[in-house]
């Protein structure tokens, strides 16, 4: 198979994550995906090709040059997003595209156009593999999965491109925040890493969102509402009133770059009890934990006028910018950027706007910036990739390998 036909055949499979199932994998279909993806390495000829219980698949290309040099390691994640299904995937190649919308689905009418998605006309001329309009695609990120395996495979038919060891790992639910909560970094073995999982072809992150998950509870007084007055607390209002009170603008919708947010992302309720979730963001530690304090007040106040125990707070860290950790490494940074260089692809250095897999890595003592995989308008019916940014980042792959090398 080469790269095209692999990722074709990836997204043939379901594997969408779930946070409720509180299992790992959160479903059965990633394993059902991981034992194929370990037949197919197994049978590719890698070695120390490993599957563990919770759906974690670990692979090694050995050596093929006796002077030392370090061991890396390229991960990407199996499961797509619960955003949206990705159950009979069924995408199709728009070949040389023209700079025109294209139908995904007539029966819906569902087009992808550069009017809604200009980043298309920056593809124009370009084959890419899009949707039918009813499902997801599978490229965040079976497209990173496709390269790292088409990778592997090319520096074994080329063998006078000499490399180390490497490990390349493929986990579950990545989607749900738990990608690398059981990912054994002693066993991978590496002194550093890369996430294939990023977007648009250059994407190159060593810095992510710090994040933190609220949940806020307040407790109300039903009284039949004919004879409510100073006896009724409708919790509702009292929760409407703590949306208020935040900041109007620091939401997702109105921010950008390195700027952070408070996003509201559940509300449920009744007179006597409601709730409100929120995720937290900042890629500033400082203004981060200033975050989390402003809610702490903000309860607060509503205890303060209210009465104590009228809205309770949980609050709980998910994952921190992985920049503290790679800043005392920067050459895996510099390596990354010279290897975009070398095989034509202009380098953009940014911050992630959410997290990833390796930004836990990084904290759990595996170094992990993130390298783009191709794919845009991930998570929904418009997602699509290029071929030539697969090609792209496979080329990225290895010309890191072959200059870690040569070092």
């Amino acid at each position: 198979m080469n790269l095209t036909e692999r990722f074709l055949k990836y997204v043939s499979f379901d594997t969408q994550s779930d946070e409720l199932t509180k299992l790992t994998p959160s479903t059965p279909a990633q394993m059902v995906f991981a034992k194929y993806l370990k037949a197919e390495l197994e049978s590719l000829g890698l070695d120390e090709v490993t599957l563990d219980g919770n759906g974690y698949l670990f692979a090694t290309l050995p050596a093929n040059i006796d002077k030392k040099v370090p061991v890396i390691g390229f991960v990407s994640h199996m499961d797509t997003s619960p955003d949206m299904s990705g159950k009979n995937v069924s995408p199709r190649i728009v070949s040389n595209y023209d700079g025109m919308d294209i139908v995904l689905s007539a029966d819906d009418n569902v087009v992808l156009s550069p009017a809604q998605f200009p980043e298309l006309l920056d593809h124009k001329g370009e084959d890419l593999i899009v949707t039918n309009g009813k499902t997801l695609l599978g490229a965040d990120d079976k497209a990173g999965i496709a390269e790292i395996v088409s990778a592997m495979v090319y520096l074994m038919e080329h063998p006078e491109i000499k490399h180390g060891k490497i490990r390349i790992g493929f986990n579950p639910d990545e989607e749900i925040g738990e990608g690398a909560h059981k990912f054994d970094v002693e066993k991978f073995g590496c002194e550093w890493g890369y996430t294939m999982d990023g977007g648009e072809v250059g994407e190159l992150e060593f810095e992510n969102f710090n994040a933190a998950a609220a949940k806020i509870t307040f407790k109300g007084r039903n009284v039949h509402p004919g004879y409510a007055k100073h006896k009724m607390i409708n919790s509702m209002r009292i929760a409407s009133q703590f949306i208020t009170m935040l900041p109007r603008h620091e939401t997702p919708e109105h921010t950008d770059g390195y700027e952070g947010f408070y996003h509201l992302v559940g509300m449920q309720g009744d007179v006597e009890q409601s709730t409100l979730s929120y995720i937290i963001r900042d890629h500033n530690r400082d203004k981060f934990e200033g975050r989390k304090q402003e809610m702490e007040h903000l309860v607060r106040k509503i205890n303060a006028e209210f009465g104590i125990g009228t809205a309770t707070l949980e609050l709980r860290d998910q994952y921190y910018n992985m920049r503290e950790k790679i800043e005392p490494v920067m050459h895996i940074i510099d390596l990354a950027f010279a290897a975009m260089e070398a095989v034509g692809v202009k380098p953009n250095v940014k911050p992630i706007r959410g997290g990833t897999d390796g930004a836990q890595l990084s904290y759990k003592g595996l170094p992990c910036p993130n390298i783009f995989a191709g794919g845009l308008n991930f998570h929904g019916r418009y997602e699509f990739v290029p071929i030539q940014n697969m090609e792209k980042a496979m080329k990225v792959i290895v010309k890191i390998v072959e200059l870690v090398a040569s070092k």
